[in-house]
């Protein structure tokens, strides 16, 4: 989840973590850089934090991870990842001799971070900071100016290693850069929710075979009625399936009717 300061992206991926663990607070952790922000929700639920202080290198990401998942935790939130980057930066600025030479003593310590997480037995949720701008903008017949997002603050190609990306703007609505679930593929902009982590939970626990199985019941569908009784049947569906229980709805619709001769 990326977007400018006051977005969302905290309150978001807590809404988001709560939905991905059917509930649970107390199986989210938040590894928190963002100067004990994760403390200002404490009123929605029990969920745990772990606080982090500079000067925030990938190791200290690493162990915080690793303490989580000894815990049990299924969801873990870093809150936020930018520090991360601009940690390995600063080092890079200090070290003597040529600057091109010393990356390779950075993005090893980057790429065993970026490998942390993609071995982690937990869902991560990935906070990052953007670059701000404003933007004049006509409201209501009058100019006004408002704060835009940009670049995230992290390596180039970050994104490649997660499987959605949120991109939330000032008012709090988000839209996907990169979805491989195709879950929110081309929607229109939405506030991120438990509904969304629920969804998200139900997209990892299907099975590709099983989902081939419902897809062929959907052919199947002689009527809407069997239709709608199978969408209904088929709860941990509805979503990735949609489009394919739409598809056959318009075919059916589209079907002739058979006069019976008198």
């Amino acid at each position: 989840m990326q977007g400018p300061s006051g977005s969302g992206k905290t309150l978001g991926a807590l809404r988001v973590a709560l939905g991905l663990t059917n509930g649970r607070w107390d199986q989210i952790a938040i590894i928190d850089s963002e100067n004990r922000s994760a403390d200002l929700y404490a009123e929605l639920g029990p969920y745990q934090v772990l606080h982090m202080n500079a000067p925030y290198c990938p190791e200290d990401y690493i162990q915080a991870m690793s303490i989580c998942e000894k815990a049990g935790m299924q969801v873990i939130i870093l809150d936020s990842i930018s520090h991360e980057w601009e940690s390995l930066l600063d080092y890079q600025s200090k070290l003597p001799g040529n600057s091109f030479i010393n990356w390779s003593k950075v993005s090893p310590r980057h790429s065993a971070f970026l490998y942390r997480m993609l071995c982690s037995s937990a869902h991560i949720i990935a906070t990052v900071r953007t670059k701000t701008d404003y933007v004049l903008t006509d409201r209501n017949g009058k100019i006004v100016p408002e704060k835009v997002g940009l670049k995230g603050i992290q390596r180039d190609g970050n994104e490649y290693e997660f499987s959605i990306c949120f991109d939330l703007d000032i008012r709090h609505f988000a839209t996907t850069s990169k979805d491989r679930t195709r879950l929110y593929m081309d929607q229109l902009p939405f506030q991120l929710d438990e509904t969304v982590g629920g969804h998200i939970r139900q997209w990892c626990q299907i099975n590709t075979t099983t989902s081939e199985e419902v897809q062929h019941q959907i052919e199947q569908c002689a009527t809407i009625p069997d239709l709608v009784e199978l969408f209904h049947q088929q709860t941990a569906y509805q979503v990735l399936l949609k489009p394919s229980f739409e598809r056959r709805k318009h075919q059916l619709l589209l079907v002739p009717v058979q006069v019976q001769p008198v």
